[in-house]
């Protein structure tokens, strides 16, 4: 593209502006140099030409200026003097021409307007030369005119200032004012409200998945609420079903710290409902921090309350104070084996008996729920906030293998027996010989288990498994079972019996005296005789004699169960004494418990096969399914046909005239026994009084039961009680159970064979 020129073209009158109207204007009156109509305004270009010139006026005015071009540079041609002349008289004009010249173009401003905003300097910013615009004349040949002849264009050049003319000093004119261009306008905008849009955008993604979690978890800590679903405890039942132990409903009462207004005040109207002194209760609804840094919201004031109570509470409108259901210990049978069953705490934990040793199974997993609460009067879930619940785990159940009918039977007698003689601590234990499983053990003293407060410590001790005793004459069984399995005597066996043998510095006497004669072995086990057992424990030996009672059982405990079960004591032969050899084998210098004795006994019923005793029958899981415990561990100790000698010399203790064992005689039944008289230890010392006991078994032919009665009686008289409640027990035991009445005839017996 051909520059564009610095000045704008002119037409022959000296007008910038042309017009379409040039030709023939109206009247065709001259108009004068330099002034034109409006039209000729709108028409023109910033080009110097109007848009209406006819491509034949251009090529016409083109060709005299390249004529014109051609005669300056040639010397003598007119066309030379012609462009002096105008060049001399452009430059005469002055500057003053110029301003009037401009001031006198009523349309300058619209032609700025037209070439952008620029005055008719060119677009490189110099100053065009003065020149008045009345006097201006084209000199310019056209193109075609100066091609026509031949001429080269002359080169430009700046025509110089006249030198008469003053220079002023030149000015910076003014910058006219720019227009904004609505478009670019619009895009900036639109480029800041992306921005601007991109920005909030990006920081919104970054609240949402980058910061939302230490946002949302900084105040959800404060709005979180705990509360606690206590799991239902398992129940204990009998071997028939029947309920010991179980848990209904009730309601626990709790404080919330935080909102507890008068501490002092709210105890003391609490603790005559619950029982529990106040200062206690106040410690409870103190304020405390959790182990998280929280204040703590929740803190049991009681559990298993009544729900009448419970509603009393929530009458006096204690702010802070509420109840929600719980469950509450209930034992129908109050004191029915409630030293067996034992009790638990407000918080549902065992501490006693079989709540405590089975407490993991019964006890169960409580849940948990959090939620998010409002504060104040608002302290209520929030609909669509955050919810977690943990479904509490009911406890299992226990079914126990004893019988409520004969448990309930063997208090009875026993606490009746011992009311006799003012005994301070009784025990009676009923096994099946064959499965080992207790059917009835009763302690006296006893207590409510449902209300255990008031009871002492004595009244809830398990006399069965923790009343520590020499046995006495009972442990003469275990005596003649071991000399019979080693052969050290037979059935038959029979030899003379003094009245006294000395072991030792200590002398031993019986109480229905032989006086030397011969003496049966049933004999010797009927009327108790001291000297004949320690004459056959001599033959036996000690080493044997300790093997004999470790394999009865002795020594250790019989993992029956309960809790704090005592394991009795042995004597090691390497620790006899000289009088060791007659207190030994008489039960003496030996420590048991009444369930250790009876399970000695069992052996000798099921054939002398030992069976370890067992209180727990099988397991029910929460969802009702049945689980047996294992089979109770076993271990032959004497042969079948020793052990049924044993029972028939036994069987003498009941029958033999003015034998030990006549008050426990079952009519109807064969009973075979034996008594005995012996020692209470409590921390390895004699305690005052005697401990005198029966243990028998029925019926003797083919025994199916073994009962076990022991009694302290700090007074005496023991011996007048024991055999009197076997007899009792048992008879009640063989009816229970639809045992029929023995058909063969009971054996003869002959105390001193000839």
């Amino acid at each position: 593209m051909a520059p564009r020129p610095e000045e704008p073209r002119r037409d022959a009158t000296g007008s910038r502006r042309g017009s379409s109207r040039a030709a023939g204007n109206r009247g065709g009156e001259p108009r004068e140099p330099g002034v034109g109509g409006i039209s000729d305004a709108r028409s023109y270009t910033p080009r110097g030409r109007t848009v209406r010139e006819s491509r034949e006026e251009r090529d016409e005015r083109a060709g005299t200026a390249r004529a014109g071009d051609r005669a300056a540079r040639q010397p003598g041609l007119p066309g030379r003097s012609e462009r002096e002349e105008r060049t001399a008289a452009a430059r005469r004009t002055t500057r003053a021409d110029q301003r009037r010249a401009r001031s006198a173009d009523p349309f300058r401003p619209a032609l700025q307007v037209l070439d952008g905003g620029r005055a008719t300097a060119g677009r490189t910013g110099r100053r065009a030369a003065p020149t008045t615009r009345a006097t201006v004349i084209r000199t310019v040949e056209p193109a075609d005119t100066r091609a026509a002849r031949g001429d080269e264009p002359p080169p430009r050049r700046r025509t110089p200032r006249p030198a008469s003319t003053a220079r002023r000093p030149s000015r910076k004119p003014r910058r006219p004012l720019l227009l904004a261009d609505p478009r670019r306008r619009l895009r900036l905008g639109t480029v800041l409200t992306l921005a601007l849009f991109a920005v909030i955008g990006i920081r919104l993604v970054a609240l949402q998945a980058v910061e939302a979690p230490a946002y949302a978890g900084g105040g959800v800590t404060d709005r979180l609420r705990t509360v606690d679903l206590p799991a239902p405890r398992g129940a204990i039942y009998d071997r028939n079903g029947n309920v010991l132990a179980h848990s209904v409903e009730a309601r626990y009462v709790f404080a919330d710290p935080t909102r507890v207004e008068d501490v002092p005040a709210t105890a003391k109207a609490l603790s005559p409902l619950l029982g529990i002194p106040v200062s206690e209760l106040a410690e409870r609804m103190a304020p405390r921090v959790r182990p998280g840094g929280t204040p703590s919201e929740f803190e049991y004031l009681a559990r298993g309350v009544t729900i009448d109570t419970a509603k009393k509470i929530m009458a006096l409108d204690l702010p802070g104070i509420g109840a929600h259901r719980d469950e509450r210990r209930e034992v129908p049978g109050a004191d029915l084996a409630a030293n067996l069953i034992g009790f638990t705490s407000q918080e549902m934990v065992g501490l006693e008996g079989l709540e405590a040793r089975y407490d993991d199974l019964l006890a169960g997993v409580d849940g948990k729920r959090i939620f998010e609460g409002g504060a104040g009067d608002l302290n209520a879930p929030i609909p669509g906030g955050r919810s977690e619940t943990t479904e509490a785990k009911p406890g299992s159940s226990l079914t126990l293998t004893l019988d409520w009918d004969l448990q309930y039977r063997f208090q009875e007698i026993l606490s009746d027996q011992m009311a006799k003689v003012s005994g301070s601590t009784g025990a009676a234990v009923a096994m099946d010989i064959r499965s080992g499983e207790i059917l009835a053990q009763a302690s006296h003293p006893t207590y409510n288990a449902a209300d255990p407060r008031k009871s002492k410590p004595t009244d809830r001790t398990d006399a069965a498994t923790s009343f520590v005793v020499d046995p006495g004459s009972v442990h003469k069984a275990i005596t003649f079972g071991a000399a019979l399995q080693e052969g050290v005597i037979t059935p038959d066996t029979a030899f003379p019996v003094a009245n006294v043998i000395v072991k030792g510095d200590t002398p031993f006497r019986d109480t229905h005296k032989a006086n030397g004669r011969t003496m049966s072995l049933a004999g010797m086990m009927a009327y108790s005789s001291n000297v004949g057992t320690i004459t056959i424990a001599d033959r036996l030996g000690k080493e044997k004699l300790y093997e004999y009672q470790q394999r009865f059982g002795l020594g250790k405990p019989t993992g029956v169960g309960m809790p704090g079960e005592a394991s009795g004591r042995l004597l090691p032969p390497a620790e006899w004494s000289d009088s060791s050899a007659g207190s030994v084998p008489i039960g003496h210098s030996v420590d048991a418990t009444p369930l250790q004795m009876a399970a000695v006994y069992a052996a000798i019923a099921n054939n002398g096969t030992w069976v370890q005793p067992r209180l727990v029958k099988e397991t029910i899981d929460s969802e009702g399914k049945r689980t047996p415990t294992e089979p109770s561990a076993t271990r032959p100790v004497l042969s079948p046909e020793n052990a049924k000698a044993l029972r028939t010399i036994l069987e003498a203790v009941t029958t033999v005239e003015s034998a030990t064992g006549l008050t426990a005689a079952v009519p109807g039944y064969r009973i075979a026994g034996k008594t005995g008289t012996g020692w209470r230890l409590v921390d390895g010392k004699r305690q005052p009084g005697e401990v005198a006991s029966f243990i028998g078994m029925a019926p003797a032919e083919n025994p199916r039961y073994v009962i076990a009665v022991f009694a302290h009686t700090p007074g005496g008289g023991g011996g007048a009680i024991a055999g009197p409640a076997f007899r009792d027990m048992m008879g009640f035991t063989l009816r229970h159970y639809k045992v029929p009445p023995t058909a063969e005839k009971r054996p003869e017996f002959t105390v001193y064979p000839r």
